[in-house]
């Protein structure tokens, strides 16, 4: 692989959205995050979602008020985003693995494992977080579906609608979550490229 140094007015064009810039920018560093993440992740699917998600969180900030002004940083900052991408891919990992422990009742002895519970409880937190953002409504469903996981016809019988207007409804509020998530995410990313500047 040819190593590419980035210059001024290469960072303008790829900042302002030039095709073939983006382009050039994407293969290359496609080519080093799959590097990276090969031996640290388990199935190629995996790979190529961490792999988009890391370009979709560098051209969030990029576009955006906090973006790098240093272009000898980019590649640093790339690998700062997909180590935080690849942070939180470990994250919900290890929040699934114990849930599926939970649900076997094969409850072997975690007190060791500290990390597992901060992140647990920090994403716990997160979700609480944007819950509190939502509608009154939005969030008394999400609540009652997946926190307190009441039956749908429960849930009709509460909100006064069948089951067809309860799908609008939930995914209505799935979508509103997923927006102030990706915006949480976002904050995340400016803070990351602060970080970065400084």
């Amino acid at each position: 692989m040819q190593f590419h140094a980035f210059d001024g007015p290469y960072l303008e064009r790829l900042c302002s959205g030039d095709f073939s810039t983006e382009q050039h920018f994407v293969d290359y560093f496609s080519e080093l995050i799959r590097l990276k993440l090969r031996s640290r992740v388990r199935s190629p699917q995996a790979l190529e979602d961490l792999r988009q998600e890391t370009f979709v969180r560098v051209f969030a900030t990029l576009r955006s008020p906090a973006r790098i002004r240093q272009p000898e940083r980019l590649g640093a900052f790339v690998n700062s985003v997909c180590n935080n991408v690849l942070r939180e891919h470990y994250r919900a990992s290890a929040r699934d693995t114990s849930v599926e422990d939970e649900d076997t009742d094969n409850l072997s002895d975690t007190s060791g494992d500290v990390l597992t519970f901060l992140t647990r409880k920090e994403l716990d937190e997160q979700v609480h977080l944007i819950l509190e953002d939502l509608s009154e409504r939005d969030r008394r469903l999400l609540r009652e579906i997946f926190l307190e996981e009441r039956s749908k016809d429960a849930v009709c019988q509460a909100f006064g609608v069948d089951r067809d207007y309860l799908r609008v409804l939930l995914h209505r509020a799935k979508q509103s979550f997923k927006s102030l998530y990706l915006k949480s995410i976002g904050r995340k990313v400016r803070r990351t490229a602060v970080d970065q500047e400084g």
